[in-house]
């Protein structure tokens, strides 16, 4: 087993129309605004850009993020990551009883030396920290959209 290969998966159960958290989702550049542990989200240009994340653990985390697919009407927005954390990270928006459903899906490979040195004792630390920094995405977007 590779201890630095990690996938992640989450979903987001959204009061607000599908077209509504996609629209928001579609929008890296305004994440630091709603999601806390985003810190910073630079365009590069139409298709790429920089991000750089920091949750609970004393390290920041930036990649490189270039879309690969943006499909509004399957609810689906994927980007290849470089950098860090090398892989990918999809977001699918579909219609819920109550209003939207974001499934969360990622796979990546750790390349922040520190982690990779950490890999085995920290593994259960970095999950930890990922379902953390996922819940309070959750909450901040719920709260963007409710224009709050």
């Amino acid at each position: 087993m590779d201890w630095s290969h990690f996938r992640f998966r989450s979903t987001w159960k959204l009061p607000a129309p599908p077209a509504d958290v996609y629209a928001a989702l579609e929008r890296a550049e305004d994440y630091p605004a709603w999601w806390p542990q985003v810190r910073e989200v630079t365009s590069l240009d139409e298709r790429t850009g920089t991000a750089r994340f920091r949750s609970l653990l004393p390290y920041d985390l930036f990649i490189t993020g270039e879309e690969r697919r943006r499909d509004p009407a399957a609810g689906v927005l994927e980007i290849a990551m470089t950098g860090d954390l090398d892989g990918w990270a999809r977001w699918t928006v579909t219609a819920a009883p109550s209003g939207a459903r974001a499934l969360y899906e990622q796979e990546v490979v750790v390349r922040k030396p520190l982690m990779r040195r950490l890999a085995v004792p920290g593994r259960p630390v970095f999950l930890l920290n990922h379902t953390l920094m996922m819940r309070a995405g959750e909450r901040g977007l719920k709260a963007h959209l409710r224009g709050e």
